[in-house]
Formats: structure tokens, C-alpha cells, sequence
């Protein structure tokens, strides 16, 4: 009697099958809890400081100190990827990530909350470019990895429109679970990554010392701007602070002109198109990450509100921004990107100028909507500006040139953190440093689109 075989080629297809969806996954997963961890915290800032002091400078540490890391380790952490393949690096990122948040959880204190975040933005650092490492190892076809990275990137964009919200909830409980959350999403990430193909692995040369410069200069500035908000620019830490910044910059640039394997190859910046980008990237996390940052203050310090309702006051602002960005390649391939990231950073200055102007008495609805316009600047400046970067480095560079454009924005997000913090506790006021803070902001978009239309045109629509 005969019977039927499957095809052992069928078998085989199955198997992939279900490896990519798993890696998809993983990588999904990954991308949102390290995203909604840079958002969640804002809406808690108030009740962490009521619980274990600090002041301002305090709270621009808890942010600053977990995007000061992501930034300072994200180039170096595609290294770690090639060197001991996507997969293990994933899930060495998922545990350091998920420890460090247990960590913030259970901190006793406000020095050893900030110790930790440091230790989750390194985590996060080394999840961050394993995520696409995953999808690409995982999809052969172009056109089912294009689909898996739409998804990918709605992963994020639903944890940017959560993470106020779920923050609210959360603390009006206890601002600690905003930091447990992060554990079982975490370990659904490993289950999820645990059964994937294993990665494949290269020699790959680590730049230690650029490294160590590049976290010198970072972590120097950063430190000088948010101390400087307290103490003054003339404070000994201070300058001490900013002259270490100084001499890691220049250690770093000296470093990376001279070693045979650089993490930011100098000459990628003799591009226009990759000097516009990183540009562009940096000013937009200015107003996209250091305006929740102030507002989240202004809610709940001169608007007593509770963090809920300050989550609830970010929601139409995030929302939009999550329901735009499955639709913004379509919106773009029509009006074309340079149009498309003009009109993002327009809206944006806009939407902030108004917010700068308005009574601090102004009716809380209104406030809300005038968020929104903030908020669609995201799904309309960064895909079609990555994508463009993309399009116009060659093959070999994307990785690094994506690397640069991410940390360029980190960067922009903890700067701003650090400058608009000091403001805010300057001596004139918080009202007068929260409109500072934002007349800044819109300075420094305007100030940005006047180059956009300098992007190169090849592959671009318009």
C-alpha cells in the first residue's frame, strides 16, 4: 500500500519558516520594551523625586543616564553583533537590560537608580542593532524583509504612543513597576529568540580606544550641561567636566583618523547627504524627546495633575504619531522625502512655537492638541530620512551609516534632557526655563530645515 512522504524540501521550508517568525519576534519585542523604557519614565519623574529626592538634576540623571549609554555604546555594540553573531548578542542585551531593570526597581536610592539606568541604556545599547541583524539573518527576499521591518518599526512606534500612558497607570501604583514591567517582557523576548537559528559569527576588529573616548567626550558634556543647571558654568566640577569633554572629542577624532578600523570612518562625513542626515537626526530628538521631558514637569508641577492624567494628556500626541507611521511610506513616495521631512520639522516648530506662547493657564485640551503636530513629525522625518541615507552610502557603509545616524539622535535626546533640565531649575524660574526650553527648540528646527532641501535628489521622488 503506498504511502505519502512530505517532501523533505517542504519540511525544510516549514522549519525556516517558523525560525524567521521567531526572530521577528524577538526582534520586535526587543525594539519596544527598550523603546518604551526611553518614554515611560517621563510622566514618573515627579512621584521618583518625591519618594527619593535629587531635585532637578536628579531627575535629568534618571533620564539622561540611560540614553548617555545607548549612544556611547551603540556603534561599538554592532561590532559585538558581527563578533559573537546577532543572536547571542540579542539575548546578552536582553539580560543585561532585564537585570538592570529588576535593579531600578528595587533601587533604595537615587544614586543607585541612576547606576542602574546607566547599565539598561548598555543593554539597550547592544539589543538595539541586533534587532534588524535578526530580521536580515531571518528573511533571503527583499520584499518579505521589507514587510518584516514594517512590522519591526510598528513595534516601536506603538511603544513610543504607550509609554506615557502605560507610564501614568503604572505610577499612580508605584513608579518602581514602571521598571519591573521591562523583566517578563524581557523574558518573553529570550523564550522568543531561544528559537531562532543560530547566528553566524565573524572576526570583526574592536576600536577600544575611540571607544573610550567617545564615552569620555559624551559623558563629560553631559555631565558639565546637567551640574552647570546647579552649580554654574564656573563650578570647579564643571569645567573640570567640559574640559574632559573637550579632550575626548578631540582623542576621538584623532583616534578614528589614525586606527586601521574606525567605528565612524571621518570620510564618511565628506558626504553631504550623511553630514544633512546626522543633522537632521540630532535637532529632531531636541523636540521630539527633550519637549515630553519639560511638558511631563509642567503637567504635573504648575497643572497638578496626576501622572495618568499626564499620560492621558500625551496620548493624542503619541497616538497620532503611532497611527501616521504605517502610512508615511505611502504619504512620501507621493510628495517625495525632502518635502516629507520639511513639512515634519515644520510642523513640529509650529506646534512648539504655539506651546511656547500659550498661558500657563491655557486649557489643558489645548495643550494636548497643540502636541499633536510634534508627534507627526516623527512618522515624517526619520523613515524617509533613514531611508535616504540608506539610498546614497554605499552597500558596505549602511550599517555603519544607520549606526551614526541612531547615535547622532541619542545624543540630540540627552542633550536636551541636560540643557532644558538646567533651565528649569535655573533662578528665573521654572515657567520662564520651560519657554526657554521650548523657543530653543523651535530655533533649532528652523534653523535645521533651512539645509533639507540640500539633500541630494538621487532616489528621492521629488
Amino acid at each position: 500500500m503506498p504511502t505519502t512522504l512530505r517532501p523533505p524540501a517542504d519540511t525544510a521550508e516549514r522549519e525556516r519558516g517558523r525560525h524567521a517568525v521567531a526572530a521577528l519576534a524577538a526582534a520586535v519585542v526587543g525594539f519596544f520594551v527598550i523603546t518604551l523604557d526611553a518614554t515611560i519614565v517621563n510622566v514618573a519623574l515627579p512621584t521618583i523625586r518625591d519618594e527619593l529626592g535629587g531635585g532637578m538634576t536628579g531627575l535629568q540623571w534618571v533620564v539622561d543616564g540611560y540614553t548617555l549609554m545607548f549612544a556611547a555604546l551603540l556603534l561599538s555594540a554592532g561590532a559585538l553583533s558581527d563578533r559573537i553573531g546577532a543572536r547571542r548578542a540579542f539575548g546578552t542585551g536582553v539580560v543585561v537590560f532585564v537585570a538592570a531593570s529588576a535593579a531600578c526597581g528595587l533601587a533604595p536610592g537615587l544614586g543607585i537608580l541612576v547606576a542602574a539606568r546607566f547599565v539598561q541604556g548598555a543593554g539597550a545599547a547592544v539589543v538595539m542593532p541586533t534587532t534588524l541583524a535578526l530580521i536580515r539573518e531571518a528573511y533571503d527576499d527583499q520584499a518579505r524583509r521589507a514587510r518584516a521591518v514594517a512590522v519591526w518599526a510598528s513595534g516601536g512606534a506603538a511603544a513610543a504612543a504607550a509609554g506615557p500612558l502605560v507610564g501614568g497607570v503604572l505610577s499612580e501604583l508605584s513608579w518602581r513597576l514602571i521598571f519591573f514591567i521591562n523583566v517578563p517582557v524581557g523574558v518573553v523576548a529570550l523564550l522568543l529568540v531561544a528559537r531562532t537559528r543560530p547566528s553566524p559569527h565573524r572576526r570583526v576588529p574592536f576600536d577600544r580606544a575611540g571607544q573610550l573616548a567617545a564615552v569620555a567626550g559624551m559623558g563629560g558634556l553631559t555631565y558639565g550641561v546637567i551640574e552647570a543647571g546647579a552649580e554654574g558654568f564656573t563650578a570647579p566640577r564643571v569645567i573640570v567636566a567640559l574640559a574632559v569633554a573637550v579632550l575626548g572629542l578631540t582623542g576621538f577624532l584623532a583616534v578614528e583618523a589614525r586606527t586601521a578600523h574606525p567605528m565612524v570612518p571621518l570620510e564618511m562625513f565628506r558626504d553631504r547627504t550623511m553630514v544633512i542626515a546626522v543633522t537632521v537626526g540630532f535637532t529632531f530628538m531636541i523636540g521630539f524627546y527633550g519637549m515630553p521631558f519639560v511638558l511631563s514637569l509642567y503637567f504635573q508641577q504648575l497643572r497638578g495633575l496626576s501622572p495618568m492624567a499626564t499620560g492621558m494628556a500625551f496620548l493624542p500626541m503619541m497616538a497620532f504619531s503611532a497611527l501616521l507611521t504605517p502610512a508615511s511610506s505611502r504619504l512620501v513616495r507621493r510628495i517625495g522625502r525632502r518635502a516629507s521631512i520639511t513639512g515634519g520639522l515644520l510642523l513640529m516648530a509650529a506646534g512648539t512655537m504655539i506651546l511656547a506662547v500659550l498661558p500657563p493657564t491655557a486649557p489643558l485640551w489645548a495643550v494636548a492638541a497643540l502636541m499633536v503636530p510634534v508627534g507627526l513629525g516623527g512618522p515624517l522625518v526619520m523613515p524617509p530620512l533613514t531611508a535616504h541615507l540608506l539610498d546614497n552610502v554605499p552597500a558596505h557603509r549602511a550599517g555603519v551609516a544607520g549606526g551614526i545616524l541612531n547615535t547622532a539622535r541619542q545624543i540630540g535626546g540627552a542633550l536636551a534632557v541636560a540643557v532644558f533640565g538646567a533651565l528649569l531649575a535655573g533662578h528665573a524660574g521654572f515657567l520662564h526655563g520651560l519657554r526657554t526650553s521650548l523657543f530653543v527648540t523651535v530655533a533649532v528646527l528652523l534653523s535645521t530645515i533651512v539645509v533639507t532641501p540640500l539633500l541630494r535628489r538621487r532616489h528621492d521622488t521629488t
